[in-house]
């Protein structure tokens, strides 16, 4: 009796430890499982977001570059408008007024009034900021009928910086002058010194006034505007009897003055023709004498 019971309860121990350990390598599996699992889900889930996050961002990144880009240009524009309108003379004084409400100005304005011989006519160099360059050409069109608008935009981003790095040289470089001849030991060095400072400035001055001219071409673009008028002015045919003696008095100016403008032409030829006329009248009574000596 006592031996049959000995190995049951060798047994027991064994079983419990091999269940233990069975169910820990089932736990540790699951728990691996899980984990996998979610790893998984977590790195589906980043890289979508990163997908869907990160491909706005690099589009709006070259998008940004791209701006970044064109607001870095300098560029300079010129062109010409040609506008039918009924009166020329308002019309300029209108597009005056909507040149400067634009913050432009005019460099030039020529204007010619109708008379019997010309129609109406003005000319205008305006000077239009370029932001406001396409709303402003939109209401210069609205003043008539256009004929042509020409526009030519020049890149001059290159020449730009390049200005500036040589003013930025020479501001540099006059400073370096400036303190040199506060340490000049003698006079020889001192005048040496301000001869080349008297260079450089003149330099930096010029580099300068060109910078000027440069940046106010880009800021404002240079439009050149033509107004016409609609009709041609015939000339007025006399209707009374003062008109007409003044129409036949001016014809008749006209045809003297004519008349002596072809004398002046030929008086020339005239002059030498009756100099060869007296030349061959000489020879010829020479000759005549010669075979008639009685």
């Amino acid at each position: 009796m006592n031996q049959s019971r000995a190995p049951r309860s060798a047994i027991r121990p064994r079983v419990g430890w091999a269940a233990g350990v069975v169910l820990v390598v089932l736990l540790l599996a699951g728990c691996t499982s899980a984990a996998n699992d979610s790893a998984d889900t977590e790195s589906g889930s980043a890289s979508t977001s990163g997908e869907m996050l990160g491909q706005p961002e690099s589009a709006s990144g070259d998008s940004l570059a791209q701006d970044a880009s064109v607001a870095d240009r300098s560029v300079i524009t010129t062109g010409s408008v040609s506008v039918t309108v009924t009166n020329p003379i308002t019309a300029a004084q209108d597009a005056v007024t909507i040149v400067e409400q634009a913050g432009g100005r005019v460099d030039s304005r020529t204007e010619n009034p109708e008379t019997d011989e010309q129609v109406a006519s003005a000319s205008l160099t305006l000077r239009i900021p370029a932001g406001d360059l396409d709303r402003t050409l939109d209401e210069l069109r609205a003043l008539g009928t256009v004929n042509y608008v020409t526009l030519n935009a020049s890149d001059v981003t290159q020449q730009s910086a390049d200005i500036n790095a040589r003013v930025t040289a020479l501001t540099t470089s006059v400073d370096r002058l400036l303190a040199l001849m506060t340490q000049a030991g003698n006079t020889a060095d001192l005048i040496a010194i301000e001869g080349e400072l008297a260079t450089r400035q003149a330099d930096l001055e010029s580099m300068r006034s060109q910078r000027d001219y440069l940046a106010d071409q880009i800021e404002y673009s240079t439009i050149t505007l033509d107004l016409t008028a609609t009709d041609t002015v015939a000339p007025g045919a006399p209707d009374t009897f003062v008109s007409g003696i003044v129409a036949g008095w001016n014809a008749l100016v006209t045809a003297l003055g004519a008349a002596l403008v072809g004398v002046g032409f030929a008086l020339p030829w005239l002059g030498i023709a009756a100099v060869l006329g007296g030349i061959v009248f000489l020879l010829v009574r020479l000759i005549t004498r010669r075979r008639n000596p009685t």
